[in-house]
């Protein structure tokens, strides 16, 4: 299955570095307890790299060390990016979710997802959205370029 082609997105490295140096605090959507799914490893890595994640997923208490929601409504913590590893219509209501909180800065599609209509909903809200991306890969590339960069 191939993925449509963004037509919103942030492709400049430098918004791209700013959007992770200055968003901490983000919510993963489909965190997987197996360690052996790219969004267990992806949820670690920012852990390990000073994030603080919040796990969504149906199922599961604990997830990396952390308490896991079941839904973006019921984390009462300020989120600054919504990070998503479900499949591109989950979007839809991930973005209507988004609108009830006044904190989210960014959503962040993982890569190969890409979900135009919920993308252009989110930038309506003044909300930057990066999509077909991996945020875990961007980060280790900006690590890449300046030392001083966490």
């Amino acid at each position: 299955m191939q993925c449509p082609m963004p037509t919103i997105n942030i492709n400049e490295q430098k918004e791209l570095k700013n959007i992770l140096q200055e968003c901490k605090k983000i919510a993963i959507v489909g965190l997987s307890p197996n360690p052996e799914k790219d969004s267990h490893k992806v949820g670690k890595y920012l852990k390990e790299a000073g994030y603080k994640i919040y796990p969504i997923y149906p199922k599961e208490e604990s997830i990396l060390g952390e308490k896991v929601y079941r839904s973006l409504s019921e984390i009462k913590d300020e989120i600054d990016t919504v990070n998503m590893f479900r499949k591109p219509s989950i979007a839809d209501e991930l973005v209507k979710e988004i609108a009830l909180r006044d904190d989210v800065k960014c959503l962040w599609l993982q890569l190969g997802i890409v979900n135009n209509e919920a993308a252009k909903k989110a930038q309506d809200l003044g909300i930057k959205v990066v999509q077909n991306r991996c945020i875990k890969i961007e980060h280790e590339r900006q690590r890449e370029k300046d030392d001083s960069f966490k």
